[in-house]
């Protein structure tokens, strides 16, 4: 795959996560400023969104955040010096993100996340676009998600080429390694055609 220029990231915006995620966050912050790759991410200030852009802004990279209207008092919306598009609902942001990206990253997070990582691994599925996801799966954290996608295909609910449609790295070290690394998508090949 070419080496992409915008990476989407989601990622849980509770204020209180575990020091292991938020220096995750941070880590993945300064990668993608040290290889000029803009951040597009929910537009929070708190939680991992926050120590995410912040750390991004901090060592030069460019952020754009996307956040509805009535969340921009509750999660301190604004990256000092970055880009920030207002938008009137949830749907609206999730496709403004997905707009605005060539690649998705997603860390852990709560039911937002995991509402985010869903949609767009779906949204991948029928075809709606081509882009990779990658699933960061630091210190096991999704492991429940994929044992539940292993329930998914052995109930015969979902085909065994759910796997194609995102790839699981173990850490935010891995993640532009891993994009740089990928094929690119076959035109005119989607999910559903597969049978």
């Amino acid at each position: 795959m070419a080496r992409i220029s915008s990476l989407c990231v989601y990622c849980g915006s509770a204020g209180e996560s575990a020091p292991l995620y938020r220096a995750m966050a941070e880590t993945l912050g300064r990668i993608l400023a040290a290889h000029e790759v803009r951040l597009v991410y929910g537009g929070g200030g708190i939680g991992l969104m926050g120590a995410l852009a912040r750390s991004a802004r901090a060592h030069g990279g460019e952020v754009t955040g996307i956040i509805p209207g009535f969340l921009v008092v509750p999660e301190v919306g604004g990256t000092p010096g970055g880009d920030m598009i207002v938008v009137a609902t949830m749907h609206e942001r999730k496709q403004k993100m997905a707009e605005l990206a060539d690649a998705f990253a997603i860390l852990p997070g709560s039911i937002g996340t995991l509402d985010e990582a869903i949609e767009i691994i779906t949204w991948r599925q029928l075809g709606l676009h081509d882009k990779p996801i990658l699933l960061v799966d630091q210190d096991g954290y999704w492991q429940p998600l994929l044992a539940q996608m292993r329930v998914f295909i052995e109930k015969g609910f979902a085909k065994p080429w759910l796997w194609e449609l995102f790839h699981v790295v173990p850490g935010v070290e891995d993640v532009l390694p891993t994009l740089e690394a990928l094929p690119p998508p076959v035109p005119g090949r989607r999910a559903l055609d597969r049978g």
